[in-house]
């Protein structure tokens, strides 16, 4: 068992109207490596000026939270399964909806990794067999009911 760190800080700031809801959702992010991320509220949930576009929303870090785990769970099954990987890219989205109760949530995550393999790279069985092993064994993605799919590109290899 492991226990992870993520300090989120916010302040009121002079002159804000808390009650009225005229305050600033801008946060910092702080994790136990030494890291610190500003962070905020979406505009597409608070609009501006209340939310900042330059900082990091819940959604946006849930979407690469779950990108970041496969990711680190494929490499090293691919590794192990002996493919050598040199670049790993993946722009995921997530698709917030509202639900049964009308509550909105994050009901899907596309993950999109493009990677490139230096030598032999998998066939598309192996490739699909390594994105679902991943799936499968990532923290998150198993910690979630969010609708997660792999939809992966592969690259065209270097002569």
């Amino acid at each position: 068992m492991s226990t992870h760190v993520a300090i989120v800080d916010w302040n009121l700031e002079p002159g804000a109207d808390f009650a009225k809801g005229r305050y600033s959702r801008a946060h910092t992010l702080s994790f136990d490596g030494g890291v610190t991320a500003l962070g905020s509220a979406s505009p597409s949930v608070v609009p501006l000026p209340w939310s900042d576009p330059a900082g990091v929303d819940p959604e946006e870090m849930f979407v690469a939270s779950l990108s970041a785990c496969h990711m680190l769970t494929f490499l090293d099954l691919a590794r192990r399964a002996g493919f050598h990987i040199t670049r790993y890219r993946d722009r995921a989205e997530g698709v917030m909806t509202k639900n049964a109760h009308g509550a909105h949530w994050v009901s899907s995550v596309a993950l999109r990794p493009e990677i490139v393999f230096e030598g032999a790279a998998p066939d598309e069985a192996q490739l699909a067999a390594l994105h679902e092993a991943a799936h499968h064994a990532c923290f998150i993605a198993n910690s979630v009911r969010t609708d997660v799919r792999v939809q992966p590109a592969l690259q065209d290899q270097p002569a």
